[in-house]
């Protein structure tokens, strides 16, 4: 069985490359759809001379979009990760390859066999469960075993480093002990509000913090700029649209989309000849038409016992994946309706689409009425840009380009190079703004790309250089930070006369709130309470350990410790040497992957 599927699996291509270009195109844009088909380098990145495709990072969104792992409309944004994994796997590939690991078909083959994933109810490798998982995932065979063949190949050069990472017993058992121990204590928060009155401040005082933290109100170098916007979506939203055209677009797209399909597989085989399947599949087709629910008919008679127990789900399928006359059944087929039986892999199928992969027509009626003005407008936003580019370069400010190009002029406040103001934190805006040519010659700057449906161009207006803000500016500043540092030196100072009378034998009264058996890894109190109680050493007959803490809002924190204890857990040692095996064997592949990364030629396109 297992030979037969490897080779089949390389006429698979053909089977999905349809469905592909499709989804390619429609996630991607016509640019992915041309390197597709084209016969030119189509290249993301090449490591050592092997080419890593745009393909290969499309195929990885689709893959992540269709398991929920990456949300819509953040394809574009997750390229950059997406490749950058690519490219580690590559590195490290190349580098497992170099040292003579593989793996085998066979070994392919045996661990296909053994993965429950595809396995029957009796607990067997199924061809038809692996082909619909694989369709789920937006694999086909060929690539799956390819990927599984590269996955297993680096396992293998991880499990090495592994294996030889080694810890004593000495070391695990204290590790353990460290891990397992729980600390109850005591704390007591004091805030500014338990000194009362805010403490004085002269203008001498103000003046000496000023003079001694100036680095504290610098002022940036700044500018402020006239610039220009061209968006395509403004330009596109007094185009009209009709329902009539948004109505065939959703139906276009809706024929490409993952469909969720339900499945009665009626068995050829040798104890039923096809004549007889055809029988039953007319039986069932019967019972439906009275009115009896498909998943209860394909819990009874389906003899694909995994999609059975579901009710015959399959879960989504994308068109294109399994061919026909499964893909041209379900693609006809409206949700709800159930197709004419079909001879498909040694059955007859009764297909159902029980729902589509993506909202209603009213739920998308915006976005898609959105998608056809942009996509009307195009041609003018490409010779508005153009018009643009042309005007920008020859003038001598951008009054005359807004003029002709009947776009507005726009003016901001003073803004800094780490601004996170729209639009001018976009990459590559500031840098143009500060560049030689546009600050100190004074030119405009080049027409800036925003995505695909925005240009900006800018000119300097004003400058200011990095200067320490005068004193009178920032005087309300100083303040603050003075009568903070105050608060804190005099909370300090009090936290140290209460550990002080604690230690003493003193009862003092104190506001204390309790935290037992509170472990490391514990949510609560604050981290940083947790992190000093663990710093504080045993407690000794004399009685509690006491310590304080200073948090970053300016409270303190006097804390007693009372009792250092353990939690009872077996297994830790245990699992203390897996994740130190673990952690070492992470940290020496990531030494050797900054050292391959050091010495590869890594080119992105």
């Amino acid at each position: 069985m297992l030979q037969d599927i490897r080779d089949r699996s390389k006429g698979w291509g053909a089977k999905i490359i349809v469905g592909v270009i499709v989804v390619v195109f429609a996630l991607f844009g016509l640019e992915s759809l041309g390197y597709l088909l084209s016969g030119s380098s189509n290249d993301a990145a090449t490591v050592n001379g092997e080419g890593i495709s745009r393909q290969s990072v499309d195929e990885e969104l689709m893959r992540a979009m269709r398991m929920g792992q990456l949300p819509p409309g953040q394809e574009q944004a997750a390229r950059g990760q997406f490749l950058d994994q690519l490219i580690q796997r590559e590195l490290l590939s190349q580098y497992a390859h170099g040292g003579g690991m593989g793996f085998s078909d066979g070994q392919i083959d045996q661990l296909l066999v053994g993965l429950p994933d595809f396995h029957d109810q009796s607990g067997r490798f199924s061809s038809q469960i692996f082909l619909q998982r694989l369709a789920q995932i937006g694999h086909s065979p060929e690539s799956f075993r390819a990927y599984l063949r590269e996955d297993m190949v680096i396992r293998q050069l991880q499990d090495g480093f592994g294996l030889a990472s080694f810890s004593t017993p000495s070391e695990r058992s204290r590790l353990a002990s460290l891990s397992n121990e729980t600390r109850s204590f005591r704390y007591a928060t004091l805030s500014p509000d338990d000194l009362g009155e805010s403490p004085s401040v002269d203008e001498a005082e103000l003046q000496a913090y000023y003079e001694a933290h100036q680095a504290d109100y610098l002022r940036p170098e700044q500018v402020r700029l006239d610039y220009i916007v061209l968006d395509k979506s403004t330009l596109a939203q007094n185009i009209e649209v009709n329902d009539e055209e948004l109505r065939e677009e959703y139906a276009r797209q809706a024929a490409d989309v993952p469909r969720q399909v339900s499945d009665i597989v009626v068995s050829i085989d040798d104890q039923r000849d096809e004549a007889e399947a055809r029988e039953l599949v007319a039986t069932i087709q019967s019972r439906l038409a009275e009115g009896e629910d498909f998943a209860a008919l394909a819990r009874e008679f389906s003899d694909d016992a995994a999609s059975a127990r579901r009710g015959g789900d399959l879960g989504s399928v994308t068109p294109g994946i399994f061919g026909d006359p499964f893909d041209s059944t379900i693609t006809a087929l409206e949700v709800g309706q159930v197709g004419e039986p079909i001879l498909f892999d040694g059955a007859l199928h009764l297909l159902k689409v029980t729902g589509l992969d993506m909202p209603s027509f009213d739920e998308l009626r915006d976005q898609l009425a959105d998608q056809q003005r942009m996509q009307r407008i195009d041609g003018e936003f490409q010779q508005l840009a153009q018009e643009l580019y042309d005007q920008s370069f020859t003038a001598d400010d951008l009054s005359s380009v807004a003029e002709a190009t009947d776009l507005p002029l726009q003016h901001s406040e003073w803004i800094s190079r780490d601004t996170d103001e729209a639009p001018f934190s976009e990459p590559g805006v500031m840098d143009a703004a500060f560049s030689s040519q546009v600050l100190e010659e004074g030119f405009n700057s080049d027409v800036l790309e925003l995505g695909d449906d925005r240009r900006l161009v800018l000119r300097v207006a004003e400058h200011r250089d990095q200067e320490t803000l005068p004193f009178e500016q920032v005087r309300d500043q100083v303040r603050e930070a003075v009568i903070f540092e105050k608060n804190r030196s005099a909370l300090a100072q009090r936290a140290e006369q209460l550990i002080e009378s604690l230690r003493s034998g003193e009862q003092p009264s104190v506001d204390w709130q309790r935290a037992d058996a509170v472990g490391r890894d514990a949510q609560a109190p604050e981290r940083a309470v947790i992190d000093a109680a663990f710093s504080l050493p045993r407690p000794q007959q004399e009685g509690p350990r006491y310590g304080r803490i200073a948090l970053e809002d300016g409270r303190e924190v006097v804390i007693a410790l009372d009792q250092v204890g353990t939690r009872d857990d077996a297994a830790a040692e245990g699992q203390i040497a897996t994740s130190l095996r673990r952690v070492e064997a992470q940290s020496a592949v990531g030494g050797l992957f900054r050292e391959l990364n050091e010495r590869a030629e890594i080119e992105r396109h």
